[in-house]
């Protein structure tokens, strides 16, 4: 063909093939830096996720307690086993902690089922008596020659006809007030010893009593009690808070505040620290029952020398209706809010003696706010009544009351007063 002419070139397949061999081996180059960056990246990677999830194991054991939940050897046991990366197991080793420090405890908290009289109204407004049935809880704190001493929460005993103590293995004894403060809302209960069988006297144990007053904010805390009346329970959280001033409290007692159960039936039970000791006295009565994670206990370093005051008490048992004393007033409540109003003292105001009545023959007059008798603190007429109902008519009692004076301050008066009969209606 004209002009078209094929020219040969020895080395023209051979550079083509050289220079794709070349081209494939800059590609391939090209690629290696990728897939070890990728590699590594993997691997620093791996690296730096296994070093956060121990941390982030070793944090949350420090930031939740799981290590301070266990003494010892077992604390070294459970530092291990987070750095093992075990959650499952180092969950259990904290409900390990938690039961065991639950079974030492245990055996010195009780139940307490309280039967009352109470005035009820029926549909017509007509009033009568009815038995009611109250539960709570209570903690052993001590035994003298005679008796085993228990204390709990001063409404769960109040207006008691009888009281029942049910133990660990649920036995069951009566027992008797030893002594009450109802401004502390707290009461000692005695059980006389012989009423307890030896069996269960080697069962259950007196409390070990911590120091409430070096509690710190986080640190763990465990409620055990009678909640709602079905037999002991445990229920665990933390400190939420110390020294709590409860505005809708009668009592100007600081309070301990936990995320820790508190249901009824709790009152007077135990609320422990990591090392199974009684921190405070558990309070259903003050749960806010609009709110969640909201419960108070009444710090036991607060009231302990009030206990062993209660403690030294004489048992109480009450006096038959027909044998019952009278004091001779006529009286209103003085309650907190009344008290801070009008600078008053908390109490029963008298409003006016009887006359010819035991009071009016002591010097009880008008005006007089009555604090006291034989040491149990009274904070309202219904507590007053509920300590007459232990002493007989004829059994002279001490009276502590706050007379008013011409400045409008009270001063403190204690004077004997001899009960005289309950007039006829």
């Amino acid at each position: 063909m004209d002009n078209q002419y094929n020219y040969y070139v020895p080395n023209e397949q051979e550079n083509k093939q050289n220079n794709d061999n070349v081209h494939k081996a800059h590609q391939s180059k090209m690629k290696m830096p990728k897939a070890i960056m990728v590699i590594a990246l993997a691997l620093l990677f791996g690296v730096v996720s296994s070093a956060t999830f121990l941390a982030s194991n070793v944090v949350g054991s420090k930031l939740l307690g799981l290590g301070s939940l266990s003494g010892g050897s077992k604390s070294a046991n459970a530092a291990s086993t987070v750095d093992n990366t075990s959650l499952t197991q180092t969950s259990n080793a904290v409900t390990s902690d938690v039961s065991e420090i639950a079974g030492n405890v245990m055996p010195s908290v009780v139940s307490i089922t309280n039967m009352s009289v109470q005035q009820v109204q029926n549909f017509f407004g007509q009033s009568g008596e009815q038995e009611v049935e109250s539960t709570g809880s209570g903690i052993i704190i001590g035994q003298n020659d005679t008796e085993l001493l228990i204390v709990t929460n001063n409404h769960v005993i109040a207006d008691s006809e009888t009281l029942t103590v049910s133990f660990i293995d649920e036995s069951s004894v009566e027992a008797d007030v030893k002594g009450s403060d109802a401004a502390l809302d707290i009461a000692v209960v005695a059980v006389p010893l012989n009423s307890i069988s030896d069996d269960t006297m080697g069962k259950i144990k007196v409390a070990t009593l911590g120091d409430s007053t070096k509690l710190q904010v986080g640190e763990p805390a465990i409620a055990i009690g009678n909640a709602l009346g079905y037999g002991q329970s445990v229920t665990t959280g933390i400190v939420s808070a110390t020294d709590r001033v409860l505005t809708d409290s009668e009592s100007d007692t600081a309070f301990i505040q936990t995320d820790a159960a508190i249901n009824p039936g709790n009152s007077g039970g135990a609320l422990v620290n990591a090392n199974g000791e009684v921190i405070g006295i558990n309070s259903a009565k003050l749960s806010d029952t609009t709110v969640e994670g909201m419960g108070y206990a009444i710090p036991i370093s607060d009231v302990s020398e009030a206990i062993t005051n209660l403690m030294n008490q004489e048992t109480k048992t009450k006096v038959a209706e027909a044998d019952k004393g009278y004091l001779g007033i006529q009286g209103v409540d003085v309650t907190q809010e009344s008290a801070e109003r009008y600078s008053m003292p908390t109490g029963v105001y008298v409003s006016e003696p009887i006359s010819g009545g035991g009071a009016e023959s002591a010097g009880i007059t008008k005006g007089c706010i009555i604090t006291g008798i034989n040491g149990t603190t009274i904070d309202s007429m219904a507590t007053l009544q509920g300590e007459l109902a232990y002493y007989a008519k004829g059994t002279t009692v001490s009276i502590t009351m706050q007379v008013p004076g011409n400045g409008g301050e009270y001063q403190e008066k204690t004077v004997d007063v001899t009960l005289g009969e309950q007039p006829k209606q």
